[in-house]
């Protein structure tokens, strides 16, 4: 079971049928390969924050009692501010508790490194201070944590869609695939999530950059934090695109092997 926001519910990583599919279902997908009676459910929703996904989609997963659950939570919240970051941490941590408590596994996904990312580099510290937070509470709680700032792979804008706010297709395979090392169930050689290309990123020259980060700011962040100055949310009346523990077909559409970049 995956609970989290946008990340979580797979933007930008659209389906063959148009849905999003994300790291979480490609993760569920690899897993379920051979495996019988493999259910998994996808509870993430877009600008969901932490008071709703150790909220109801919590009390869900107490509720389906998975084996496994995956835990991406806190960037809706960290980045509004005056977000108390001990706080946020605090609620995180009663969570993960509550699942430890009745023998579920959890993985926790801590944030990643913005330093690369202009205007979203301010709140690198504020990340990098959370994401101590959670390898805290995975060591307190006997969780496994999968250290998304510790992955060079993670700072390339070929891993990010257009918005940069969110993975692309490849992204999401990157995480899914380290995930999956965590689990002890490889989708291939370490070189699958560390190193997936063999050249470097393109360099723009610095004008085009810096136009293209205007165009971004223009196109994508300003709405983005608009909706935040008003109250609103992306994801406002959405509901989960896989609520319910159901079989999954491990045959169709794993991850395994080299990410076909």
């Amino acid at each position: 079971m995956a609970l989290g926001d946008s990340l979580t519910e797979g933007l930008d990583d659209p389906g063959p049928d148009g849905e999003y599919r994300g790291f979480a279902d490609r993760l569920a997908a690899h897993l379920a390969h051979g495996a019988a009676d493999f259910r998994y459910a996808n509870l993430a929703v877009r600008g969901r924050r932490m008071r709703h996904i150790f909220g109801e989609q919590l009390e869900q997963a107490l509720v389906s009692a998975p084996d496994l659950v995956t835990v991406h939570a806190g960037g809706n919240d960290l980045l509004r501010p005056g977000a108390d970051l001990d706080e946020l941490a605090a609620a995180f941590e009663r969570g993960i508790r509550r699942m430890r408590a009745v023998g579920i596994r959890t993985v926790i996904l801590s944030g990643h490194d913005t330093g690369w990312i202009p205007v979203l580099r301010a709140y690198r510290g504020r990340i990098a201070v959370f994401s101590m937070h959670l390898r805290a509470i995975a060591e307190r709680t006997g969780s496994d944590i999968v250290d998304l700032w510790a992955m060079a792979s993670l700072n390339d804008p070929r891993a990010w869609s257009v918005d940069r706010l969110h993975f692309n297709a490849a992204g999401h395979r990157i995480v899914a695939a380290r995930i999956a090392e965590v689990l002890g169930a490889p989708m291939g050689p370490r070189e699958v999530w560390e190193r997936p290309w063999d050249t470097p990123p393109p360099q723009l020259p610095r004008i085009l950059r810096r136009r293209e980060t205007l165009r971004w700011t223009r196109e994508h962040l300003v709405p983005w934090l608009s909706r935040r100055a008003l109250g609103r949310s992306s994801g406002d009346g959405r509901l989960p695109k896989r609520p319910e523990l159901t079989e999954l077909d491990g045959d169709a559409g794993d991850d395994r092997g080299h990410l076909p970049l």
